[in-house]
């Protein structure tokens, strides 16, 4: 039986795209600054070839590498996570998902508290701890919902779990998702439960993301419709919108991730076993945790072997990123970055470096050869 695990390490981004100015990101080199961190420390990674990867400058190159390896880039106008994990599905985006730098426009949250019954605080970009330490008392006092935005194209809603049960956050989230369609479509509507006393607060880790459908086909569409196994771990479920998942668990951290991964690789399947470790961007890279982040990837590296140690002799392990979140500039934005693309398994030609491709989409193409799938996805670009 044929099985693809791919690992998106999110945020993982590897330097700067030449359009990086066009995105208020010159300069930014996400694993570069990171690799500076003490606590940094990749050999695993090194050995399948990661640091021979095309403009990848820090440590030293591997002689003989155990995987193939490659530079991806961007194609889709954006550096979110719902736009790179589309590309990497096989969907290019050539427009942009809106953004709202200066708040949603009031029909917008007019309708939305019509519907909900509930006050707005905020309606601005805002950091997500940030806002709760700012607008937490007059939520709690009010019972009104903090709804803010940042430089990507989501539309978050913040509540203390005492004041707004989570699945009542959820249906809030679901009224939204409905109303934030076409010229409003942000790619996710995300739930950001906290809870705690004012000068106290924390978030809780029962985020959800609500997205919109990818617009046309993507690798999951296509797998599913040939016959085969599409595994979920951690948030592709909610990135895709719950579309042709056979399967799927939720995570609570990148150690969770791992441990579900390789609990799906002890289970006999054909397919694609989908995976997001989260916590780069989340806990690190949007808080300018430049150790944090360092320490993430060296925890994921100590694990890395766990992994290869249970491919079968059709398996491929495949290791990619979405885009950047450089923690060591004064953005705590993503960036707009070069991805990694890292290869393993039997089947896999050690020390082949593919160069820069053209498009994160040459994975979703790639793995339809593997798997011989000739449908609706059969025109993607590219393939390694």
């Amino acid at each position: 039986m044929k099985r693809v695990f791919l690992i998106v390490l999110d945020s993982v981004g590897i330097g700067e795209m030449p359009d990086a100015a066009e995105y208020h990101d010159s300069g930014s080199n996400t694993i570069k600054a990171v690799s500076r961190s003490p606590f940094f420390s990749m050999p695993n990674m090194k050995k399948l070839g990661f640091f021979n990867i095309d403009g990848v400058d820090i440590g030293e190159r591997e002689e003989n590498p155990k995987g193939a390896f490659a530079r991806m880039t961007e194609v889709s106008k954006g550096k979110d996570t719902t736009i790179g994990h589309w590309e990497i599905a096989g969907v290019v985006s050539h427009k942009p998902l809106p953004t709202f730098p200066n708040g949603f426009p009031a029909e917008v949250l007019a309708e939305f508290e019509r519907q909900t019954g509930r006050g707005i605080l905020c309606n601005r970009p805002y950091s997500g701890t940030e806002v709760i330490k700012d607008y937490g008392k007059e939520h709690l006092e009010t019972g009104k919902l903090i709804v803010y935005t940042s430089a990507d194209s989501v539309f978050q809603i913040a509540a203390h779990e005492d004041i707004v049960p989570v699945e009542t956050l959820y249906q809030f989230c679901r009224t939204a998702r409905e109303i934030l369609k076409g010229d409003v479509g942000v790619g996710r509507v995300i739930a950001r439960p906290f809870e705690g006393k004012p000068g106290n607060f924390v978030r809780t880790s029962r985020r959800h993301d609500f997205s919109l459908e990818p617009p046309k086909a993507t690798l999951l569409d296509c797998l599913k419709e040939a016959g085969y196994d599409v595994l979920s771990v951690g948030k592709i479920v909610d990135i895709f919108a719950g579309r042709s998942i056979s399967e799927y668990v939720r995570t609570d951290g990148n150690a969770d991730g791992i441990d579900k991964t390789l609990a799906y690789m002890d289970k006999d399947f054909e397919g694609l076993c989908f995976t997001n470790l989260v916590d780069y961007d989340m806990l690190y890279g949007h808080r300018n945790d430049v150790d944090g982040y360092a320490k993430a990837l060296t925890y994921f590296d100590e694990r890395l072997p766990q992994l290869l140690d249970k491919l079968r002799e059709d398996d491929i392990l495949m290791i990619t990123a979405d885009h950047g979140c450089d923690p060591s500039t004064p953005s705590t934005d993503h960036s707009r970055e070069y991805t990694p693309l890292v290869m393993a398994g039997k089947r896999v030609p050690a020390g082949m470096n593919y160069g820069t491709r053209e498009s994160f989409a040459d994975i979703a193409a790639t793995i339809l050869k593997f798997f011989d799938v000739k449908n609706a996805c059969a025109g993607l670009p590219l393939t390694l």
